[in-house]
């Protein structure tokens, strides 16, 4: 059974027992996602499978044999930057740094599901395939994801500095 991780095959291991998030750091030594509650409440461990975001605390690396995982390693290289990682470094969307690849996997998601027209709890017309990215509709769908330093306002941000340059 393999995975690709960031375009890379890697064996999953004889263990069912393994999670995803340990597969990549303790097997993969891929140390950009974090274990922060390994309960799924904190949202550090967020990755994107198939360009879905899930929790890999609460994921067991055998339900991914053949699909495509990318961690925020395979997102951008220090060269060469995602745009949202960019923009996290320019509105300060970071203290401690430790929820921020998290956040940034989480907002790449939520980027892809708005652009396929996803409705979120507040979305206020749930028959158009227009979502608009307001402050309230990014609050709620980074919800998932906390920073206990307080960086919000940075992470929101960011995230609108990006989708800004994306629709232009």
């Amino acid at each position: 059974m393999t995975i690709s991780i960031n375009g890379k095959s890697a064996s999953i291991p004889d263990d069912p027992r393994v999670s995803l998030l340990d597969l990549l750091r303790d097997h993969l030594h891929l140390h950009g996602t974090k274990k922060g509650c390994n309960q799924g409440a904190c949202g550090a461990c967020t990755v994107l499978v198939d360009g879905e975001r899930i929790l890999s605390c609460l994921a067991l690396a055998v339900q991914f044999d053949g699909r495509s995982v990318t961690t925020i390693e395979g997102l951008g290289e220090p060269e060469a930057l995602h745009p949202l990682q960019r923009a996290f470094v320019e509105h300060d969307g970071f203290q401690c740094g430790y929820c921020t690849p998290g956040q940034i996997c989480s907002a790449v998601a939520m980027v892809g599901e708005v652009r396929r027209g996803v409705p979120s709890f507040v979305t206020s017309d749930l028959s158009s395939f227009v979502i608009d990215f307001s402050h309230d509709e990014v609050r709620e769908r980074m919800s998932g994801n906390l920073c206990r330093c307080g960086a919000y306002n940075g992470i929101i941000d960011a995230i609108g500095e990006t989708l800004k340059e994306a629709a232009e």
